[in-house]
C-alpha cells in the first residue's frame, strides 16, 4: 500500500506495525478483522468496538485513558486490542482528531508507548525506519 501524502505517515506506520504485530502474536496473516472475530480482544472488559464507539463520539482521549489504565502489557490479546484502537483512531483523520482535542501525533506516540511497554519496541522502530 502506497501513501503519497506526508499526512498519511502516521496511518502507514500504525497500520504496518499492527499488521506485523498481529501476525507475530497470532501466527495468522492480518488483513482486516471482522467485528465478530474482534470480540476475543478486550481490555478491562471493553472490546475494540467499545473503544471505536467512544472515538466516534469524540471521546478519543477518554477511550485511550480507559485502554491504557486497564491494559496488561504481557497479554497479547490486550496488546492487539490496543493496537487496533490506535489503528482506528489514526484512520479518523487530523480534522476529526483535532475536533476531539487529539492529534495524529498523539496516536503515534500512544502506539509507540504501547509497543515499548509490551516489549515490541524493536518492531516499531523497524517499521518506522522502513516507513
Amino acid at each position: 500500500m502506497q501513501y503519497d501524502d506526508e499526512k498519511d505517515y502516521v496511518l502507514r506506520i500504525i497500520k504496518e506495525a499492527t499488521s506485523v504485530l498481529f501476525t507475530m502474536l497470532t501466527g495468522k496473516k492480518y488483513i482486516q478483522l471482522d467485528l465478530a472475530s474482534e470480540t476475543r480482544y478486550e481490555v478491562s472488559g471493553n472490546q475494540p468496538n467499545d473503544f471505536r464507539n467512544m472515538a466516534d463520539l469524540g471521546q478519543v482521549n477518554e477511550a485511550e485513558n480507559i485502554l491504557l489504565d486497564g491494559i496488561d502489557y504481557s497479554n497479547k490479546d490486550e496488546v492487539i486490542a490496543a493496537a487496533l484502537f490506535y489503528q482506528y483512531v489514526s484512520e479518523k483523520g487530523e480534522d476529526f482528531l483535532q475536533s476531539c482535542n487529539y492529534s495524529e501525533e498523539e496516536a503515534l506516540d500512544g502506539f509507540r508507548q504501547l509497543m515499548e511497554r509490551s516489549g515490541y519496541w524493536e518492531l516499531f522502530e523497524m517499521v518506522k525506519r522502513n516507513g
